[in-house]
């Protein structure tokens, strides 16, 4: 049930004024200035950004996923995968390199041949052959980057070739996995 404001009349309305005496009106006062509203601060980016080192450290994808280019891998047949897996991981060490850099494709063959024959006679096992991303190559492609694929695949003591980890070359490099 809802409740009516009582009605005023005339008598109450001077028993008011009677009871509390007389009235002085007050000027009216000018309003409080508002306080400054605070700066914005993006709490979020602030938050997100502070997570990143942790992140960082622990990342639960492969980073050597994330370069950009195309990738190169390869595996021998009767292999099991599982050695182009560990290559790719970057879990054999590089026991010698060479660059093509500046190469032409005839030296590069060259070199190629050479660089693996002379690592088959010192009996290494894996090794890094740095192509380039072919990034001035303009529009016929990595020249070496497809050479070095091609004849790679031809070798009879290639077991397998991948891409190298980021801090070994990325895309611009291969790592090669050599028959003992």
């Amino acid at each position: 049930m809802k409740r009516r404001p009582p009605i005023v009349n005339d008598d109450d309305a001077r028993l008011f004024r009677e009871a509390i005496g007389e009235v002085r009106r007050l000027d009216p006062a000018e309003p409080a200035p508002a306080a400054p509203r605070p700066e914005p601060r993006a709490h979020m980016l602030e938050a997100d950004e502070a997570a990143v080192p942790g992140e960082l450290l622990d990342m639960a994808f492969d980073p050597g996923l994330m370069e950009v280019g195309e990738e190169l891998s390869y595996l021998r047949d009767g292999y099991p995968p599982k050695l182009l897996r560990q290559l790719k991981r970057g879990q054999f060490s590089v026991q010698d390199d060479i660059d093509l850099h500046q190469m032409n494709a005839a030296a590069a063959t060259a070199t190629i041949a050479d660089f693996l024959a002379e690592a088959h006679e010192r009996g290494f096992r894996c090794v890094r052959i740095v192509h380039g991303k072919g990034l001035r190559s303009k529009s016929a492609g990595p020249v070496l980057k497809v050479l070095t694929d091609r004849l790679l695949r031809r070798r009879d003591d290639v077991i397998a070739f991948a891409s190298a980890r980021p801090m070994q070359g990325g895309t611009g490099a291969v790592v090669v996995l050599l028959k003992d």
